[in-house]
């Protein structure tokens, strides 16, 4: 995901779209992925691209490019939209400044997307929560295991935005947002929306299950 900024001063629509933030966010979107021709294409004129890109944002005349959409059998069938590189970018550079304001809303178990968390951690912890459950396998035990169908196209934009603009202010960051929201969500910002579900059952079922989306 990348390595982000930390502190609590991240709605400076400036330090988003600072050269310097542009080139890290472009360093940690590449990382791993240097075979990809897109990318290849991109770095080749990278200072040109990059120079670019700050200019459109500055000047507020960025707009997302239209995305591929393809499938893939994951074991099932899911629908992946994939932004161009410039967009990507765009991306990670309003992620890596966004995300610990947000984070520090979502519950422990939660483990998707996040920072010292993931797939191995969430079975790790739902393991735990069998066993103090089981009383170590002696007795039965029920996990509720569930899925939000379509999830990211039955999100209200309206409502999600209106949780980010909780804890964003700045009027040219949120017009930034608005515009990626248009398009595709960051999946910080579509965690905020899961987290009105989180709250409750983590009390109420704690018992029972690891709450959170686990990644698997």
């Amino acid at each position: 995901m990348g390595g982000g900024v930390n502190g609590h001063d991240i709605f400076d629509f400036e330090q988003i779209i600072s050269l310097n933030n542009l080139f890290n966010a472009w360093r940690e979107f590449k990382r791993n992925k240097g075979k990809r021709q897109d990318i290849k294409l991109f770095g080749f004129n990278l200072e040109d691209n990059l120079f670019a890109l700050y200019e459109e944002l500055k000047n507020g005349t960025y707009q997302p490019s239209n995305y591929a959409s393809f499938y893939i059998q994951d074991p099932k069938l899911r629908n992946i939209h994939k932004a161009v590189v410039k967009d990507r970018i765009v991306h990670q550079a309003i992620f890596r400044l966004i995300y610990h304001i947000f984070d520090q809303h979502f519950i422990f178990d939660s483990y998707s997307c996040r920072f010292n968390k993931g797939t191995h951690k969430g079975v790790d912890r739902l393991e735990k929560f069998i066993r103090q459950t089981s009383q170590n396998y002696s007795r039965p035990a029920y996990i509720l295991k569930c899925d939000v169908k379509k999830f990211f196209d039955s999100i209200d934009q309206k409502i999600l935005f209106e949780l980010i603009k909780k804890e964003i202010k700045n009027e040219r960051t949120l017009n930034l947002i608005q515009k990626i929201m248009g398009t595709i969500y960051l999946i910080t910002l579509s965690n905020l929306y899961l987290l009105m579900l989180e709250i409750r059952p983590y009390y109420k079922l704690q018992s029972m299950l690891a709450v959170g989306s686990l990644g698997l």
